[in-house]
């Protein structure tokens, strides 16, 4: 089994940044593919990046692409998300997800059944 605890939302004003970071535990992540979504209140949950175990492939949705980046440090099995250039319609609960499929290479996952294992999520606010 593996958990994943997120940390690092908060409350951020309209331009400024964040960093999320998610912490694994109960097993290394360091061969699945992770994933960062997304849920406001009344939507569905969305998709925002994922990145390959290698950390050499990313994939980031268009709304937040060029503004988000998503790293890994897999020496200390934790995947990091940086927000940059915040806007209002980013704020929701924020989740990371590992997708138990190890040394996976293949094209990256942006929908929530490909992964297994979720965090409890951690709300991002952004103030205009």
């Amino acid at each position: 089994q593996v958990q994943l605890v997120e940390s690092g939302g908060g409350l951020a004003q309209a331009g400024g940044s964040l960093r999320l970071s998610c912490a694994a535990s109960g097993r290394t992540i360091r061969s699945y593919p992770m994933g960062w979504f997304r849920q406001a209140p009344g939507d569905e949950r969305e998709f925002v990046a994922a990145i390959r175990y290698s950390g050499d492939s990313t994939l980031y949705a268009d709304s937040v692409k060029g503004r988000f980046t998503i790293s890994r440090d897999n020496a200390k099995n934790t995947v990091y998300l940086q927000m940059n250039s915040l806007k209002p319609e980013d704020t929701a609960i924020y989740y990371c997800a590992a997708a138990q499929k190890p040394y996976y290479s293949g094209s990256l996952f942006s929908t929530p059944r490909m992964y297994d294992y979720w965090g409890q999520g951690t709300q991002v606010t952004v103030s205009s």
